[in-house]
Formats: C-alpha cells, structure tokens, sequence
C-alpha cells in the first residue's frame, strides 16, 4: 500500500504540470491575438492599443476564467477592419463568447470555429463583408444559443448540420446572398425562439417541419424567393408573436389553421401569389395588431369576422380582387387607426358605420366599385390625416360635414361622379398638403383657404364645371408643387391670379377662360418644368423673362391670342421638350435660337402669322419627332438641314409660301411617317431619295406646281387624289395620275392668273390708288400672255368695279389689321371674297409725273409675283 508521502508528491507533480500547461496556454493565446492585431489596418491597432503585455486577461475586450484560459472575445462595434484568417481558433478550447459585430471585417469564416465545443454566443453581424459559405460543419456547436451571421455577403445554401444546433434561440442570417431550400432539418431546432432568414434568396417551400417549432415568437422570412402554399402545420406555432412572409413568390390560399396562432400580434403575407378568399378563422386572432394582405391575388369578400379583432391597428387589403360590400362590421374596430381597401373589386355604399373607427387615421378606399353618397358620418373621423375616396362611382355632393376633418393632408375624390358646389365648409381644412378632385361634375368655386395654412403642394381640380376667378390664396402658396386646373371655366385675369412659386414643376391652366397677358413672373419659377396655358383668351407679348426657368420641359401656349414676335431668348430653354405656340397671332420671323433646343421633341408654330424662312439652325434639333410650321407665311425654300433631324416622324410645312425645289436630302429622313407640304409653291420633281422613305404612311404635296414620277413607295401610290391635285405635272402609276410616257415627255406649262384693279378714288388730289391682286389658283391654267393692263379682267370675266368693292369691303378700307407685308410702291393686304377665295392685294401710290413708269415697274412686279403664291383660308 503506497505512503501519504507518495500521493503528496504526485499532487505536488500534477499542480506543477498543470501549472505549466497552463502558462503555455496562456502564451500561445497571447501571441494569436498579437498576432492577428498585426494583420489588421493601422487604424483598427490603434483601437487596440492595451493589446500589449502578455498578460490579455487585462486587455479591452478580453475575459478569462479562474485560471486564466480566454473565455471572451467581444469587441463588437470598435471599427475594426481586416479579416479572421490569422486568428487561429484552436488557441482559445474554452472560447465561450466571440463578438465581432458592426465592424468592417470582410472575407471567409474560418473553418475552424467549428471546434470550439464550448462557444455559446457567435456573432458576426453587420460586417457587411463576411463572404462565402457558412461552414457546413456548423451543427458541431451543440452548445450555441445565439448564432447571428446577418448583414453580410455570404452565400450558398443554409448547412443541413443547423438542425444539430437544439440549443439555439436566437438564429439571424438576415442580409445575406444565401440560396437553395429550407432544410427540413429547421425544425429540430426546438429552442428557436427568433429565426431571421429574411432578406436572402432561398427558394422552393417552407419546409412542413417548421411546425415543429412550438416555442418560436418571431419567424421572419420575408424578401426571398420562396414559393408553393404556407403549409398548414404553421398553425403548430402556438407561441408566435410575428409572423412575417411577405415577398415572396408564395401562392395557394391562407391555411384556415392560421386561426390557432392566439398569441399572433403581427401577420404579414403582402405582396405575394396567394389566392382564394380570406379565411373567416382570422377573426379568432384576437390580439393582432397588424395584418397585411395587400398586393396577392385574393377572391372573396372581406368577412364579417375581422370586426371581432378588437385590438387591430392596421388593415391593409389593398391591391387584391375583393368584391361584395365593406362589412359594417368594420365600425367595431374602435382601435384601428390605418384602413386600407384601395385597388379591389368592392361594391355597395360606404357603410355610414366606418363614421364609429374614431382612432382612424388613414382612410383609402380608392380603386373600388363603391356606389351611393359619401356618408355624413365620416364627419366624425376627427383624426384623419388622409381620406382617399378617387375612382370610384360615388356620386352627389361633398358632405359639408367634411369640413369637421380639420387634420386633412390629404384629400382625395378624384375620378367619380360628384356633382354640385364644393362645400364652403372645406375652409376649414387649412393644412392640407395634397386636395385632388379633379373628374367630377362639380360646379362653384375652389376653396378660397386652400393654402391658408401654406403646406398644399398639389392641387388638382380639373375636369369640373368649376367657375369664377382661382381661389386668392394660390396666389401666395409658395408650397406648391403640383397644380392641375385645366378644363374647367375658371375666368380671371391671369397677371394677376398668380405669383412666384419657388417649389413649382407643374401647372396646368388649359381650356379656361382665363385672359389678360403672361406675367414675366413665371420666369422666376425656377423648378418649374411644365407651363401648359392653352385654349385660353391670353393676349399680347410672350415675355422674354420665361427664358429664366430654365428647368422648362413643356411649355404649351398654344389657341390664345399671343401676338408680337417669339422671343429669341426662347432659345436658353434648352431642356424643352415639347414648344407649343401654334394658333395664336405671332408675327416676324422664326428666331434661329430655336436651334439651341437640342432636347426638343414636338414643336407646333402652325396657324400664326410668321413671315421669313425657316431657319437652318432647326437641322440642329436632331431629337425633334414632330415639327409643325403649317398655316403661316413663311417664305424662301425648304433648308436641306432639315434631313439632319433623323427622328423626325412628322412634318407639316402646309398652307405657306415655300418655293424652290424639294431638298433632296429630305429623303435621308429614314423614319419619316407624315409628310405634308400641301399649298406652296414648289416646283421641280421628287427627289429620288424619296424612294428609301420606307416608313412613310401619309403624305400631301397638293397644290404646288411639282411634276415628274412619283416614288414608287405605299405612302405615295397609295395616297388619294386630293393628296396629289393641282400640281404642274405629276405622273405615276396610279388611277389617279396620268402614266409616265417618257422621260422626254414634254412639260406642261402652268401659270397665275393676275387680276390687276386701276379704278380711280374720285378727287382726292393728285393720288391715283392702284390695287393688284394675286389670287391663289388651284387648277392648272396654261401660260397667260403678256396682256394690256387695262384687260386684266377679262381673263377671269370679273366685273373690275364689283371686285374692287368686295375688296374694300374685305379689308375694311384697307386697314392696317389686314396687312401682311410690304413691297414695291405699296403694301400688301390679306382679303377674303365673296367668293370663298383669299387673295393677296397690293395697293399702289402712284404720281402723275411717272404714272406710266410706275405701271411698267408694277406690271415687272406682277410678272415676277407670278412665281409666288399666297396661302388660302
């Protein structure tokens, strides 16, 4: 039998070699974590600055135990940056705690983790840079009750090992780039009492063993790519607190058996493919506060039941295919403070009962079928901030008990069939921020306090029978953002209806009656990117000023009554989009500015009275689709720069004074589509080039004195006679055209009748009045001999004396309002006849000395006005 003295020395041995082992412990976990502090950046050493010794029991973020073995590694949230490779886990075998969260580490998880048998809490959340794959060996942690992996970059699938983890509680891959299925395996985790796996892109099922997680509160997987039905067995799950599924592609209908979850706060399925009707066990749910169904396809009507979730805060059905009638059951919900039906198939009338969700402070109905008045009731929903009832069928007045609703931002009636005076009573409603009732039939006046409170930023009333001046408080909303007043019949002097608006990108005041002159003011809108005023009474200059907002995109001005010149300051507006100054009074030439509107799509100056040529520097608005110059006075030829603009797809230079020939380099404009040069005076043949406009689908080149073959494309041998007539020569082969015989064949001559009036105006001293006159000929005539000047009428079998009246009568004594231009010995007049005809007059002074002189230079001048003709009406 050994002696005392025998155990005494083994012990003594034992503690010494312990001891040892123990400070070689020690050591080697010392120069690990040197050694990693080394391989990180310069600023993350300096966070560790106690790291220095060897005694780490003492340095931050560093815990041991009794005998001084590491135990804890937390240094979440100290800026680190680096990676783990060099730090060698195996140094640390009683490593209980490793926190590295919301740093900036990046790279792989070392593999070698999985062999800290004793390690219960891991996290590497919020680095943002942790990479590749979980380890697959993960499982091998038995004794781990936090895994947090989140708001990184790693990838692959979720370990099939997980399910080894039963002691886990607390699981988080959120953000991450993680694919591949749910492993059945999930629901061996018995302990899990938070799973985030949101956010990632798993996809195929929820797996049916996920019911076996009965002691689960918050189960998020919302954002991935998950698809089938949720399984049944989810209704197992009878300590769930939140429930999350949202977004993701899962379909088939909600299990009935959802109705178990007792304990359920928030249910959330929105945007997803499920189907079928809202199960009517949902009403069991007594203490949800949150439930979102928005945004599937879901069938049915709304059930009754809901009306039993005394505790509901927010309902949102919105965007699904809902029909039947709102449940007055809905009244009970005396909590809800968030109701949204909108974009479903609901019908009926809006239950007066909705008037009881006192609480409420969203209300939106809009996108239904909903039928009937408003209901006097919503009156009594005090704390709404937002009613939206638009496009739906509501019909009759405005309740006036809307005006109780004095925390409106937001109102909404848009698109039904509202009809009478907006109520007064909306005065009240002074901090409104968005007022949209635009689409009724209401009548009367915009509310005069509608901005008193300065916060309206969009105001849309179009499409009413709304009269009388815009309300006075527009006038210094310098909130506003949005505005739409168009269609109506508002009638007010539009200098002085608004003011300067800083925060303005769209008004539109079409089709009023509105008047007087553009205020330079609008220039100073600096954000403003449409100006749309068209189909008003506004008259005199457009003022340079506007080329100061220079954000304009839209500017449409178009059938008022603008006169004076168009400003070439108009050219500083290079962000235009679309230039709409057509059917207005505009005088003089084109300016060559325009060309500087290189963002230019659509530009109409059609039906003005603009003189000169069309400017070359147009060419340089190659975005231009549609230019239109039609109905005006332009002269000279058609600038070949033109076939620059290689977008264009519509082009009217109709009812003009073009001459010249037809550029041939027009037909470089590959995609053209309209063509119309109607009612000029071109002359010569078709380009050739026009055979490759392959695009073309209309064309009008009537009334010009073209000849030669036309193109052999559809546009042109498919286009009617009224499209080709009255032209020089034209051939094809077409019905409507004589055949082209030969390229020698002989031209046909065509020439202008001139009809020429010399009655003398009584004694009126020694003036002797002289009127010519041009008449716009539609039919071909042959060459007019050179006549006597006295003769002139005969040609036409007018009576001199009868024509001279109707022409004074035309021009009311030859006033200056009719007057389009001046020449040689006179000024020229625009007159309709009797007859329907225009014609231009020239109204000669002449002297007694060189009356004769001055007949010959007039009877030149005749001769060279035969090669011009002036538009027709």
């Amino acid at each position: 039998m050994a002696s005392p003295l025998f155990f005494l020395l083994l012990l003594q041995s034992f503690l010494v070699s312990s001891s040892a082992s123990s400070t070689t412990s020690l050591l080697n976990q010392t120069e690990t974590l040197l050694k990693w502090k080394a391989s990180l950046d310069n600023q993350s050493q300096s966070f560790l600055s106690s790291w220095v010794g060897e005694t780490p029991c003492s340095w931050v973020g560093i815990a041991c135990d009794k005998v001084g073995s590491i135990t804890n590694i937390s240094l979440s949230n100290f800026g680190l940056k680096g990676t783990l490779d060099n730090l060698n886990f195996l140094a640390f075998p009683n490593l209980i705690r490793f926190d590295v969260g919301n740093n900036s580490l990046y790279g792989a998880i070392p593999s070698d983790i999985v062999n800290l048998s004793k390690l219960t809490f891991f996290n590497l959340s919020t680095n943002d840079h942790f990479s590749g794959n979980i380890p697959k060996d993960i499982g091998r942690l038995s004794l781990l009750t936090v895994l947090d992996l989140a708001w990184n970059q790693l990838s692959g699938s979720l370990p099939v090992s997980i399910g080894n983890l039963s002691n886990v509680s607390y699981l988080a891959v959120t953000g991450n780039n993680l694919n591949g299925s749910l492993p059945q395996e999930v629901g061996m985790m018995r302990s899990l009492l938070v799973g985030h796996l949101a956010l990632n892109s798993f996809t195929g099922p929820i797996p049916a063993s996920i019911g076996n997680l009965s002691n689960c509160q918050y189960l998020y997987l919302f954002e991935n790519e998950l698809s089938g039905s949720i399984p049944s067995e989810i209704g197992s799950l009878s300590s769930l607190i939140d429930l999350r599924l949202e977004d993701n592609q899962l379909s088939g209908s909600i299990p009935s058996e959802i109705g178990r979850l007792s304990s359920l706060n928030i249910l959330d399925l929105r945007d997803n493919q499920l189907s079928g009707s809202i199960p009517s066990e949902i009403g069991r749910l007594s203490s949800l506060n949150f439930l979102d169904l928005h945004d599937n396809q879901l069938s049915g009507s709304i059930p009754p039941e809901l009306g039993m979730i005394r505790n509901l805060n927010t309902l949102d059905f919105s965007s699904n295919s809902l029909t039947g009638m709102i449940p007055k059951a809905m009244g009970n919900l005396s909590h809800l403070g968030f109701l949204y039906l909108y974009t479903n198939e609901l019908s009926g009338s809006i239950p007066r009962e909705i008037g009881m969700i006192q609480s409420l402070f969203h209300l939106e109905l809009l996108e239904n079928n909903l039928i009937g008045v408003i209901p006097t009731s919503i009156g009594n929903l005090t704390n709404l901030t937002i009613l939206n009832l638009g496009d739906n069928k509501l019909s009759g007045p405005i309740p006036a008990s809307i005006g109780n609703l004095t925390r409106l931002t937001l109102l909404q009636l848009r698109n039904n069939s509202l009809s009478g005076p907006i109520p007064v009573e909306m005065n009240n409603l002074t901090v409104l921020e968005s007022l949209q009732l635009n689409d009724n039939q209401l009548t009367g006046r915009v509310p005069d306090n509608v901005c008193l409170g300065g916060s309206l930023k969009y105001l849309a009333v179009r499409r009413n029978n709304l009269t009388g001046p815009i309300t006075r408080s527009l006038r210094n909303c310098t909130s506003l953002y949005r505005a739409r007043l168009e269609e109506n019949q508002l009638e007010e002097n539009i200098s002085e209806a608004f003011g300067i608006y800083p925060s303005l990108d769209f008004i539109d005041l079409s089709d009023n009656k509105l008047y007087g002159e553009l205020s330079p003011n609008w220039g100073l809108c600096q954000k403003l990117t449409s100006l749309m005023i068209s189909n008003n009474k506004v008259s005199g200059r457009i003022p340079p000023e506007l080329a100061q907002a220079t954000n304009l995109t839209r500017l449409d001005l178009s059938s008022n009554q603008l006169s004076g010149e168009i400003p070439k300051e108009i050219g500083k507006l290079t962000t235009l989009v679309y230039l709409l100054l057509n059917d207005n009074q505009l005088v003089g030439r084109i300016p060559p500015e325009i060309g500087n509107l290189v963002n230019l799509q659509q530009l109409s100056l059609a039906k003005n009275n603009l003189t000169g040529a069309i400017p070359e520097q147009l060419g340089n608005c190659f975005r231009l689709l549609q230019l239109n110059l039609s109905d005006n006075l332009i002269g000279e030829s058609i600038p070949p720069e033109i076939s620059k603009i290689f977008a264009l797809l519509t082009l009217d230079l109709s009812w003009n004074l073009l001459s010249g020939e037809i550029p041939q380099e027009l037909g470089r404009s590959r995609v053209l589509e309209t063509l119309n040069l109607s009612h000029n005076m071109l002359f010569g043949s078709i380009p050739h080039t026009f055979d490759d406009l392959k695009s073309l689908t209309y064309v009008n080149i009537s009334y010009n004195q073209l000849e030669g073959p036309i193109p052999p494309i559809k546009a042109f041998l498919d286009a009617p006679f009224d499209a080709l007539r009255d032209n020089k020569g034209l051939c094809g082969n077409i019905t409507v055209l004589p055949h082209c015989e030969s390229k020698s064949q002989k031209k046909s001559s065509s020439g202008h009748v001139i009809l020429i009036i010399t009655p003398v105006l009584g004694v009126l001293s020694l003036l002797f009045i002289l009127v010519g006159c041009l008449l716009l000929v539609r039919h071909k005539k042959s060459e007019i001999k050179e006549r006597q000047f006295q003769d002139i009428f005969a040609i036409w079998g007018y009576d001199g004396e009868i024509l001279y009246e109707n022409i004074i009568e035309a021009t009311e004594q030859f006033n200056s309002n009719y007057c389009i231009g001046s020449g040689g010995y006179g000024n020229v007049y625009k007159a309709l006849l009797p007859t329907g005809r225009v014609v231009a007059v020239k109204k000669l002074n002449l002297s007694d000395d060189n009356q004769s002189v001055n007949l010959r230079a007039f009877e030149s001048e005749i001769r060279a006005l035969a090669d011009i003709r002036h538009r027709g009406a």
